[in-house]
Protein backbone atom coordinates (compact mmCIF):
# COMPACT_ATOMS: atom_id res chain seq x y z
CA UNK A 1 0.00 0.00 0.00
CA UNK A 2 0.99 2.98 -0.89
CA UNK A 3 1.66 5.78 1.94
CA UNK A 4 -0.70 9.01 1.83
CA UNK A 5 0.72 12.16 2.40
CA UNK A 6 -0.42 14.15 5.83
CA UNK A 7 -3.45 15.78 5.87
CA UNK A 8 -1.54 19.16 6.33
CA UNK A 9 1.60 18.64 4.65
CA UNK A 10 2.38 21.71 2.30
CA UNK A 11 4.13 19.67 0.13
CA UNK A 12 0.66 18.00 -1.22
CA UNK A 13 -1.46 19.72 -3.70
CA UNK A 14 -4.30 21.51 -3.23
CA UNK A 15 -7.53 21.40 -4.92
CA UNK A 16 -8.21 24.06 -7.32
CA UNK A 17 -10.03 26.06 -5.33
CA UNK A 18 -8.19 25.53 -2.59
CA UNK A 19 -5.30 26.90 -1.11
CA UNK A 20 -1.86 27.59 -3.50
CA UNK A 21 1.19 25.58 -1.61
CA UNK A 22 4.55 25.48 -2.27
CA UNK A 23 6.84 22.70 -1.47
CA UNK A 24 9.40 25.38 -0.57
CA UNK A 25 7.42 27.86 1.26
CA UNK A 26 7.76 28.28 4.91
CA UNK A 27 4.43 29.72 5.51
CA UNK A 28 2.20 28.27 8.07
CA UNK A 29 -0.57 26.54 6.44
CA UNK A 30 -3.38 28.21 8.44
CA UNK A 31 -1.87 31.69 7.18
CA UNK A 32 -2.53 30.02 3.94
CA UNK A 33 -6.08 28.97 4.44
CA UNK A 34 -6.74 33.12 6.17
CA UNK A 35 -5.44 34.02 2.90
CA UNK A 36 -7.37 31.99 0.68
CA UNK A 37 -10.73 32.84 3.33
CA UNK A 38 -9.49 36.77 2.27
CA UNK A 39 -9.19 36.14 -1.80
CA UNK A 40 -12.59 34.92 -1.91
CA UNK A 41 -14.00 37.83 0.20
CA UNK A 42 -11.85 40.13 -1.56
CA UNK A 43 -13.12 38.93 -5.14
CA UNK A 44 -16.76 38.63 -4.17
CA UNK A 45 -16.65 35.32 -4.42
CA UNK A 46 -18.50 35.62 -0.52
CA UNK A 47 -20.68 38.75 0.32
CA UNK A 48 -21.05 40.19 3.30
CA UNK A 49 -23.50 39.58 6.03
CA UNK A 50 -23.96 36.05 3.99
CA UNK A 51 -22.58 32.95 5.95
CA UNK A 52 -19.60 30.59 4.69
CA UNK A 53 -19.33 27.15 4.56
CA UNK A 54 -18.58 25.76 8.59
CA UNK A 55 -15.75 24.78 9.46
CA UNK A 56 -15.41 20.96 8.51
CA UNK A 57 -16.18 21.77 4.90
CA UNK A 58 -13.72 24.38 4.88
CA UNK A 59 -11.47 22.02 5.98
CA UNK A 60 -12.32 19.25 3.10
CA UNK A 61 -12.16 22.15 0.76
CA UNK A 62 -8.98 23.58 0.95
CA UNK A 63 -7.48 20.42 2.22
CA UNK A 64 -6.24 21.15 6.13
CA UNK A 65 -7.25 19.39 9.05
CA UNK A 66 -10.09 20.85 11.23
CA UNK A 67 -7.72 22.30 13.70
CA UNK A 68 -5.75 24.26 11.12
CA UNK A 69 -9.01 25.34 9.97
CA UNK A 70 -10.27 26.84 12.98
CA UNK A 71 -7.23 28.53 13.69
CA UNK A 72 -7.27 30.76 10.02
CA UNK A 73 -10.96 30.97 11.39
CA UNK A 74 -9.82 32.88 14.26
CA UNK A 75 -7.57 34.63 12.09
CA UNK A 76 -9.98 35.96 10.15
CA UNK A 77 -12.58 37.13 12.85
CA UNK A 78 -9.41 38.98 14.73
CA UNK A 79 -8.67 40.74 11.74
CA UNK A 80 -12.42 41.37 11.28
CA UNK A 81 -12.97 39.77 7.98
CA UNK A 82 -15.56 37.57 10.15
CA UNK A 83 -18.25 37.24 12.68
CA UNK A 84 -19.05 33.99 14.31
CA UNK A 85 -23.04 33.46 15.59
CA UNK A 86 -23.38 30.97 18.64
CA UNK A 87 -25.44 28.55 16.77
CA UNK A 88 -26.16 30.32 13.92
CA UNK A 89 -22.83 29.96 11.65
CA UNK A 90 -19.89 32.24 10.19
CA UNK A 91 -20.70 35.44 8.52
CA UNK A 92 -18.79 38.18 6.25
CA UNK A 93 -18.55 41.43 8.16
CA UNK A 94 -19.62 44.28 5.56
CA UNK A 95 -16.58 46.95 5.69
CA UNK A 96 -18.62 49.29 4.85
CA UNK A 97 -21.33 49.56 6.99
CA UNK A 98 -21.74 51.43 10.99
CA UNK A 99 -18.70 50.71 12.97
CA UNK A 100 -16.71 49.05 9.81
CA UNK A 101 -16.79 51.50 8.41
CA UNK A 102 -15.29 54.41 10.75
CA UNK A 103 -13.15 52.16 12.50
CA UNK A 104 -10.21 53.99 11.54
CA UNK A 105 -11.65 57.75 12.95
CA UNK A 106 -10.51 58.44 16.17
CA UNK A 107 -11.99 62.17 16.39
CA UNK A 108 -14.98 62.24 18.51
CA UNK A 109 -17.23 64.87 19.18
CA UNK A 110 -18.31 66.14 23.59
CA UNK A 111 -21.03 63.54 23.44
CA UNK A 112 -17.83 60.37 22.50
CA UNK A 113 -19.55 59.34 19.36
CA UNK A 114 -17.68 59.53 15.83
CA UNK A 115 -17.70 62.76 14.23
CA UNK A 116 -18.97 61.34 10.75
CA UNK A 117 -19.85 64.44 9.45
CA UNK A 118 -19.50 65.04 4.99
CA UNK A 119 -16.35 64.76 2.93
CA UNK A 120 -16.09 67.94 -0.25
CA UNK A 121 -13.35 66.72 -2.51
CA UNK A 122 -10.90 69.80 -3.28
CA UNK A 123 -9.07 67.88 -5.90
CA UNK A 124 -8.10 64.59 -6.94
CA UNK A 125 -5.45 63.68 -9.58
CA UNK A 126 -2.85 60.62 -10.25
CA UNK A 127 0.48 61.61 -10.74
CA UNK A 128 4.05 60.58 -9.71
CA UNK A 129 5.05 59.57 -6.70
CA UNK A 130 7.22 62.09 -4.90
CA UNK A 131 10.18 61.38 -1.91
CA UNK A 132 7.88 61.52 0.99
CA UNK A 133 4.96 59.27 -0.70
CA UNK A 134 8.03 57.16 -1.25
CA UNK A 135 8.96 56.82 2.26
CA UNK A 136 4.80 56.18 3.80
CA UNK A 137 3.79 53.74 1.15
CA UNK A 138 6.94 51.84 0.06
CA UNK A 139 7.07 52.43 -3.18
CA UNK A 140 9.58 53.29 -6.06
CA UNK A 141 10.17 56.29 -7.90
CA UNK A 142 8.14 56.84 -10.61
CA UNK A 143 5.34 54.59 -9.54
CA UNK A 144 2.08 56.10 -9.80
CA UNK A 145 -0.07 57.77 -7.06
CA UNK A 146 -3.20 58.98 -6.57
CA UNK A 147 -3.71 62.17 -4.62
CA UNK A 148 -6.63 63.64 -2.76
CA UNK A 149 -7.67 66.94 -0.87
CA UNK A 150 -10.70 67.12 1.13
CA UNK A 151 -12.59 68.71 3.70
CA UNK A 152 -14.30 67.18 6.23
CA UNK A 153 -17.32 69.70 7.51
CA UNK A 154 -19.87 69.10 10.14
CA UNK A 155 -22.63 70.78 10.45
CA UNK A 156 -21.73 72.28 7.50
CA UNK A 157 -18.39 73.52 9.32
CA UNK A 158 -15.29 72.67 8.10
CA UNK A 159 -12.41 71.01 11.01
CA UNK A 160 -10.44 69.18 9.41
CA UNK A 161 -8.08 69.24 6.00
CA UNK A 162 -7.01 65.80 4.93
CA UNK A 163 -4.57 65.34 2.07
CA UNK A 164 -4.26 61.92 0.66
CA UNK A 165 -1.99 59.18 -0.97
CA UNK A 166 -2.69 56.30 -2.26
CA UNK A 167 -1.06 53.29 -4.53
CA UNK A 168 -2.65 54.10 -8.28
CA UNK A 169 -1.85 50.23 -8.53
CA UNK A 170 -4.42 49.03 -5.14
CA UNK A 171 -6.76 51.59 -7.03
CA UNK A 172 -6.84 52.15 -10.41
CA UNK A 173 -8.74 54.66 -12.64
CA UNK A 174 -10.13 56.14 -9.32
CA UNK A 175 -9.56 59.66 -10.33
CA UNK A 176 -12.74 58.72 -13.07
CA UNK A 177 -14.52 57.25 -9.78
CA UNK A 178 -18.04 58.29 -9.23
CA UNK A 179 -17.76 58.86 -5.71
CA UNK A 180 -14.26 59.75 -4.64
CA UNK A 181 -15.39 61.17 -1.64
CA UNK A 182 -16.07 57.57 0.06
CA UNK A 183 -14.67 56.40 3.22
CA UNK A 184 -11.73 54.79 2.67
CA UNK A 185 -13.01 51.94 3.94
CA UNK A 186 -15.56 51.72 1.51
CA UNK A 187 -13.49 52.81 -1.38
CA UNK A 188 -10.91 50.05 -0.52
CA UNK A 189 -14.03 47.21 -0.61
CA UNK A 190 -15.42 48.19 -3.89
CA UNK A 191 -11.78 48.04 -5.20
CA UNK A 192 -10.98 44.71 -3.25
CA UNK A 193 -8.75 45.64 -1.14
CA UNK A 194 -8.87 44.14 2.21
CA UNK A 195 -7.69 46.40 4.98
CA UNK A 196 -5.54 45.64 8.02
CA UNK A 197 -4.04 47.85 10.83
CA UNK A 198 -3.76 51.47 10.83
CA UNK A 199 -0.90 53.53 12.55
CA UNK A 200 -1.31 56.90 13.45
CA UNK A 201 1.16 59.97 14.34
CA UNK A 202 0.04 62.97 16.23
CA UNK A 203 1.57 66.27 16.19
CA UNK A 204 0.11 70.01 17.22
CA UNK A 205 1.13 72.81 14.95
CA UNK A 206 0.42 76.27 13.41
CA UNK A 207 -2.35 76.66 10.00
CA UNK A 208 -0.28 77.26 7.33
CA UNK A 209 -2.38 80.14 4.86
CA UNK A 210 -3.94 77.72 2.48
CA UNK A 211 -4.67 75.14 5.71
CA UNK A 212 -6.10 77.98 7.53
CA UNK A 213 -8.26 79.61 4.54
CA UNK A 214 -9.76 76.07 4.17
CA UNK A 215 -11.01 75.81 7.97
CA UNK A 216 -11.71 79.51 7.82
CA UNK A 217 -9.68 80.09 10.67
CA UNK A 218 -6.97 82.48 11.42
CA UNK A 219 -3.44 82.38 9.64
CA UNK A 220 -1.13 80.37 12.96
CA UNK A 221 -3.69 78.65 14.46
CA UNK A 222 -3.92 75.73 16.27
CA UNK A 223 -4.45 72.46 14.41
CA UNK A 224 -3.82 69.00 15.54
CA UNK A 225 -1.76 66.86 12.64
CA UNK A 226 -2.75 63.28 12.36
CA UNK A 227 -0.25 61.34 10.23
CA UNK A 228 -1.73 58.27 9.11
CA UNK A 229 -0.92 55.08 7.26
CA UNK A 230 -3.49 52.22 6.68
CA UNK A 231 -2.39 48.90 5.61
CA UNK A 232 -3.66 46.26 3.08
CA UNK A 233 -4.54 42.61 5.37
CA UNK A 234 -0.87 41.59 3.82
CA UNK A 235 1.02 44.69 5.25
CA UNK A 236 1.04 46.88 2.31
CA UNK A 237 0.37 50.23 2.71
CA UNK A 238 -2.47 51.27 1.08
CA UNK A 239 -3.75 55.00 1.98
CA UNK A 240 -1.01 57.94 3.79
CA UNK A 241 -3.30 60.88 5.06
CA UNK A 242 -1.97 63.76 6.69
CA UNK A 243 -4.89 65.14 8.78
CA UNK A 244 -5.01 68.94 9.82
CA UNK A 245 -7.66 69.19 12.27
CA UNK A 246 -9.65 71.80 14.31
CA UNK A 247 -9.40 70.02 17.84
CA UNK A 248 -12.33 72.79 19.81
CA UNK A 249 -15.32 70.67 21.05
CA UNK A 250 -13.25 67.23 19.94
CA UNK A 251 -11.13 64.62 21.18
CA UNK A 252 -8.61 62.02 20.24
CA UNK A 253 -9.48 58.89 21.35
CA UNK A 254 -6.57 56.18 21.26
CA UNK A 255 -8.16 52.58 21.22
CA UNK A 256 -6.11 50.21 22.34
CA UNK A 257 -6.66 46.29 21.29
Amino acid sequence: MRNLPERDSPERDMPDHGISVSRFSTRPLYLQARDAIAQRIAAGEWKPHVAIPNENELARTFGVSPGTMRKALDLAEAERLLTRRQGRGTFVNDPSSGEQRERYNSIRGRDGKRICGDVEVLNLLETTVNERECLRLRLRLRERVIRIRRLRLTDGKPYMLEDVAMPAKLFPNLTTHQDASQRFVVLAQQFGVLLGKGEERLAIGAAAPDVAAALQVEEGATVMRLDRVIYTLEGKPAEWRLGQCLMEGRHYLAELN
